[in-house]
């Protein structure tokens, strides 16, 4: 597996995106010195592979130039900057110096920075707030987290949203939102194709040259936030992971995430003083998903079993090279970001393989081991077939493994490998027996079990959901308790249903949380110094993240 994406919302459309393109790279990073950038010429090199791009630098496209590399983080703004793996720490004044919540979250009122201005020289004021979330409220192609939004408005200089529901699982989305200068875009014909070439924003940097290979950025120098040590920014798109861990380790590029097998040996010796790597958690996880409208995978007993023998700690050493956080508990919630939404009936609660108690649970639901076949409750053998894309080394070894543990309760699996294309396709519309996927994650855990459980997103065999429920499950109790938490007016009743949700999750197995979802990335402290890490977690590393701008403003020279 390349870089995969985290927001399931844009995960099966984008998915071919995290696949290496053919067309080769050979002149990637043309422009930059054989040792990539450096302190001394004010150059931060990053790179990914994710293959040749196409010049597209709209910031609400999900499947731009910009989204892939990461880079419209450096050019464009939120009014508010959170950290994902600290996500109940209150996020940092960015354009917006203040941001009231009221009504049960129904309402929030921005105080804007006076100072911000857009990187030509005009002020950013409310009337570009206004219109940016009018924007998406009038192009739900670009708005890809699907906020509903109601009433939009100005009053005294301030930037009024108001909503039908609560909006308390949302807040960091909103907040989180690009603003975009109305000048600039109310002028656009159609803004959900527009691949704004030649983007402005408020941000510290502007684009300087693209390549299918290159993307150049240069600081803005009237940046109204303060001076950038940093002053260009060289993004590569290389073809696979082998390229983009041989650019690391040669130095050719200083930051980014690419998964490695052997890191310690391809990366981290190659220069121990030097090359780092920190890969934390927030509230998102990969897990084994089961199509639960295809029998026996409708028994929740069988998916329970199941996830009873799976040893996560073999997924987290031979599949994941330990660079995934390892998931702990049943629940599936990473720890320890997660540890202040467990319910006390499961704080300490452990994930290690019970066979026997798994047996116990399957011989009491009507399944007969016999003659080291499992035989369900109609006495057909219970048999399934893994898919994922091929190249996905992390979740093909992950899928081995569980095919292994499976096979001490007398099941039999095999393992499809699709096109990327393919497999993303299939996952939308139920074809498949059961699949490693990831999850969405959030400020709580309701991304990431609303993304799993929610009945409000079911579709019927056949028929794309995009938004999530790939195994089409369907238990009312999850469905309303999901409600309840995002509807909820006092935190007791938030923190009891979220208690039910984790219930169900555990008995009901829709999926099995394998490892927790990364937010990670390789980097170098030879040029620049100042990053993340797990002693000063003030922002995830990962350079495709909304913080990603405020690592770069907090890096300096090493020397």
């Amino acid at each position: 597996m390349s870089s995969r994406r985290r927001t399931t919302l844009r995960a099966v459309a984008a998915a071919t995106v995290v696949i290496a393109l053919a067309a080769g790279c050979s002149n990637a990073n043309s422009g930059a010195n054989k040792n990539g950038g450096g302190s001394a010429t004010g150059v931060l090199t990053l790179g990914k592979p994710d293959g040749p791009q196409t010049n597209n630098s709209n910031p609400f496209l999900n499947t731009s130039a910009g989204a892939t590399l990461g880079y419209r983080y450096m050019i464009y703004e939120p009014l508010a900057m959170t950290n994902m793996i600290k996500p109940t720490d209150k996020a940092d004044p960015w354009l917006a110096t203040d941001w009231e919540w009221e009504a049960n979250f129904t309402k929030v009122t921005f105080t804007l920075d006076a100072r911000a201005k857009w990187a030509d020289g005009k002020p950013l004021t409310a009337a570009d707030v206004e219109y940016t979330f009018n924007l998406l409220k009038k192009h739900p192609a670009l708005n890809g987290n699907g906020i509903p939004f109601d009433g939009i408005a100005v009053e005294d200089g301030k930037v009024v949203l108001t909503f039908k529901e609560s909006q308390f699982v949302n807040q960091n989305k909103i907040i989180q939102t690009f603003i975009v200068p109305k000048h600039i875009w109310e002028k656009v014909e159609n803004p959900e194709t527009w691949p704004n070439r030649t983007p402005v924003g408020s941000g510290p940097y502007k684009l300087k040259t693209f390549t299918p290979q290159t993307t150049t950025l240069i600081a803005t120098p009237s940046y109204w936030n303060g001076k950038t040590k940093v002053k260009e920014l060289r993004y590569t798109a290389y073809n696979d992971n082998s390229a983009a861990t041989t650019a690391l380790a040669t130095g050719k590029v200083e930051w980014s995430f690419v998964f490695m097998p052997n890191h310690k040996q391809l990366f981290i010796d190659k220069d121990p003083k030097n090359h780092k790597l920190w890969f934390p958690s927030g509230l998102g996880i990969h897990g084994l998903w089961f199509n639960t409208a295809r029998k026996p995978f409708d028994n929740p007993a069988l998916r329970k079993a199941m996830a009873m023998v799976v040893d996560r700690k073999a997924i987290h050493i031979q599949a994941q090279a330990t660079l995934y956080p390892e998931i702990t508990n049943p629940t599936g919630i990473p720890l320890p970001a997660g540890e202040p939404f467990l319910a006390p009936e499961y704080q300490g609660a452990n994930t290690k393989p019970d066979v026997a108690g798994a047996k116990k649970l399957l011989d009491e639901a009507g399944f007969k081991l016999s003659g080291g076949v499992l035989k369900d409750p109609s006495g057909k053998p219970v048999t399934l077939t893994f898919t994922d894309p091929a190249g996905w080394n992390d979740y093909i070894t992950g899928l081995a493994i569980i095919k292994d543990n499976i096979k001490q309760l007398g099941i039999e699996a095999k393992v499809k490998t699709q096109t990327a294309e393919a497999w993303g396709v299939d996952v939308a519309n139920g074809n498949f027996d059961a699949t490693l996927h990831w999850t969405n994650s959030g400020a709580t855990p309701y991304d990431m079990y609303q993304n799993v459980m929610d009945g409000a997103l079911l579709q019927p065999i056949g028929k794309s959901s995009q938004l999530g429920n790939f195994g089409r499950f369907k238990n009312d109790e999850a469905t309303t308790a999901l409600k309840e938490y995002a509807n909820a007016k006092d935190e007791g009743t938030r923190t009891k249903a979220l208690h039910t949700v984790q219930k169900i999750f555990v008995e009901q197995a829709p999926m099995i949380p394998t490892a927790a979802a990364p937010i990670g990335a390789e980097y170098s402290t030879k040029n620049w110094i100042g990053w993340p890490t797990e002693a000063n977690p003030y922002a995830p590393p990962q350079h495709t993240q909304p913080s990603a701008l405020e690592i770069v403003l907090n890096l300096t020279p090493s020397k």
